[in-house]
């Protein structure tokens, strides 16, 4: 009797292999996919600058994640195996640091593609040109041209000299709420103020990446070499597809001038 109950208590506590707790996390992740944040177009300074808060600290989150998976599937597919391997066998060293290489690289674009979308990269590019940017002036330019004292509560159109903490400012963006001495502000504004900016660098990682595996295709002499270096291929064509399709079809978008964000400034 007390084995019958051992034996359905082990039986209920038994742990998951490995492969379904795969699925179970490849489930989990296709059906609950990351939420984008919504963006309402504030009409107010402050409301324009708490946002921009929320998103610096949500795509602060996404890189973050991006980094510790990357590293993750890069320590278990080529790092880890190489400490199982006994002293009397010879693998090739430079070979085995250019694949971690290549695997980190490669699940790090995958990653970034699929958590910093179009839709979430035009979402910060819209709170980027609500934000505005301020450019800081020498002291003794611009003295003959009418100067303001800065607000909080403005909205500041483009070409306004303002004046904060003893120095002068100028208003880059189209509308500017942006706080003149953040630092956080000015990077937030260089970094998606352009909506394909982040699009392009991820096409040059990945562009450098696919030339330098063909490189290393044409050169191999190995099978085995020759084997995984196609199987990564395969997924860096389709990624390279996916990131060409995104910025024809975004660049032909943004080529309309579209000038009015739903601000006026005052």
């Amino acid at each position: 009797m007390v084995e019958d109950g051992a034996s359905a208590v082990s039986s209920l506590v038994k742990p998951k292999d490995f492969l379904s707790l795969l699925w179970e996390s490849l489930r989990e992740q296709f059906n609950n996919p990351t939420s984008i944040p919504t963006h309402s177009c504030p009409l107010s300074p402050d409301l324009i600058r708490n946002e921009v808060e929320c998103l610096k600290a949500d795509f602060n989150r996404r890189i973050k994640e991006v980094l510790f998976n990357s590293l993750f599937s890069a320590y278990y597919v080529a790092f880890l195996p190489l400490c199982f391997v006994k002293s009397t066998q010879y693998y090739d060293m430079r070979w085995s640091c250019e694949h971690l290489i290549m695997v980190w690289i490669n699940a790090f674009v995958m990653l970034t593609t699929q958590l910093l979308p179009p839709k979430y990269c035009d979402l910060l590019h819209r709170s980027a040109a609500h934000l505005g940017k301020w450019q800081k002036l020498e002291h003794g330019s611009y003295s003959n041209a009418p100067q303001h004292i800065w607000s909080e509560n403005t909205i500041w159109p483009q070409g306004v000299l303002v004046r904060r903490s003893r120095c002068l400012y100028k208003a880059v963006g189209p509308y500017n709420v942006a706080v003149p001495s953040d630092v956080s502000h000015a990077r937030f504004y260089f970094l998606f103020h352009r909506p394909l900016r982040l699009l392009n660098l991820l096409i040059l990682i990945e562009g450098s990446v696919v030339c330098y595996q063909l490189y290393s295709l044409l050169r191999s002499e190995k099978w085995n070499h020759t084997l995984s270096m196609a199987l990564i291929l395969f997924c860096n064509y389709y990624v390279l597809f996916k990131l060409l399709r995104d910025r024809i079809v975004l660049g032909r978008a943004y080529s309309y001038p579209l000038n009015n964000y739903g601000l006026k400034a005052h």
